[in-house]
C-alpha cells in the first residue's frame, strides 16, 4: 500500500489510495465497464502492465475493486465492489471540473490510442447500418507507430483495432490529431471542420454523410470550457461563428 499522511482525516485516508497515480483513472475504467485486464489497459495505454496490475491489486486491498475468476479458470476479471461504484459521480464531477479548468492540452497529451479507445465506448451503433460497419482513422501528427486506427461495429458490438482488422474499411477519416481531439473535446464543430475539409471522410456518399450522427463525441463535450487560454479562445470563437451563421441563415 502507499504512504499515508499520517491524519485521521477521512479525506486524507481516501487520497492514501486515490492520490496515487493512475488510480483514479483505472477505478474509472472499471465504472466504464473494462472487466479484463486487457480491455482496462487499452484504456489506459500509456499505463505500464506491471503499474496496472499494481494499481488494481491496491483498489482490491482498498476494497474498491474485486477480483474473480472466469469461468473454466483462465484468467480474472474485475468489478468495482459498492465502495468502488459511490465514487462514479465523484469521478465524473472532478472530469467535468477538468473539462471547464484543467490546463490546455500539450502536445505530449494527444494520445490517439486513448481518442480510439474513447470513440469505442461512444460510438451511435443505434443509427449505423446493420451487419458490419468498419470505419478507419488515420491521423497526421501523431507518432509513427500511432497513425492508423480501426473501429468496426458489428450490429452494436464496436471492437478497436490497433492493427487492420481484415475487413473491407466502410469510411476513412483522416485529420490533425489535435484538430480531432479538439472536436472530440468540444471545442470545435465536428460537422464545420468535415465541410471545411480540415477533417477528411472518405467513402459511400450515404456512409459519410452519416458519420457525425455515429460519433457521440466525448461525454464532457457540452460542458463550458472556462479556464482562460486557447482552448476557451478557441471554444467561445466556434459558438460565436456558428451564432453568426445561424442569423445568416435566419436572414436569408
Amino acid at each position: 500500500m502507499p504512504r499515508g499522511y499520517g491524519q485521521y482525516c477521512p479525506l486524507a485516508l481516501a487520497c492514501e489510495v486515490l492520490g496515487e497515480r493512475w488510480s483514479i483513472l483505472v477505478l474509472s475504467r472499471l465504472i466504464d465497464g473494462c472487466r479484463r485486464f486487457n480491455e482496462i489497459h487499452r484504456g489506459v495505454p500509456r499505463m505500464s502492465a506491471t503499474l496496472l496490475s499494481q494499481r488494481l491489486a491496491q483498489l482490491e486491498a482498498a476494497g474498491m475493486a474485486e477480483r474473480r475468476p472466469l469461468p473454466g479458470g483462465r484468467g480474472y476479471e474485475y468489478l468495482p465492489t459498492e465502495a468502488g461504484w459511490e465514487l462514479e459521480s465523484v469521478i465524473m464531477d472532478l472530469a467535468v471540473w477538468g473539462q471547464r479548468w484543467a490546463r490546455d492540452m500539450t502536445t505530449d497529451d494527444l494520445d490517439p490510442g486513448f481518442l480510439l479507445w474513447s470513440m469505442h465506448t461512444r460510438l451511435n451503433t443505434e443509427a449505423m447500418p446493420p451487419g458490419r460497419t468498419v470505419l478507419e482513422f488515420a491521423f497526421t501528427g501523431a507518432t509513427k507507430d500511432n497513425r492508423r486506427f480501426w473501429l468496426v461495429n458489428t450490429d452494436g458490438q464496436v471492437e478497436m483495432c490497433l492493427k487492420h482488422p481484415g475487413h473491407e474499411v466502410d469510411v476513412t477519416v483522416t485529420a490533425d490529431l489535435r484538430l480531432f481531439i479538439e472536436a472530440w473535446r468540444g471545442f470545435r464543430s465536428l460537422k464545420d471542420e468535415i465541410a471545411r475539409g480540415r477533417i477528411r471522410v472518405e467513402g459511400p456518399r450515404a456512409l459519410t454523410r452519416a458519420l457525425p450522427d455515429w460519433l457521440k463525441l466525448s461525454a464532457l463535450a457540452p460542458f463550458e470550457r472556462r479556464r482562460p487560454g486557447a482552448e476557451q479562445n478557441l471554444a467561445t470563437g466556434g459558438k460565436a461563428a456558428a451564432a453568426a451563421a445561424a442569423a445568416q441563415a435566419d436572414a436569408g
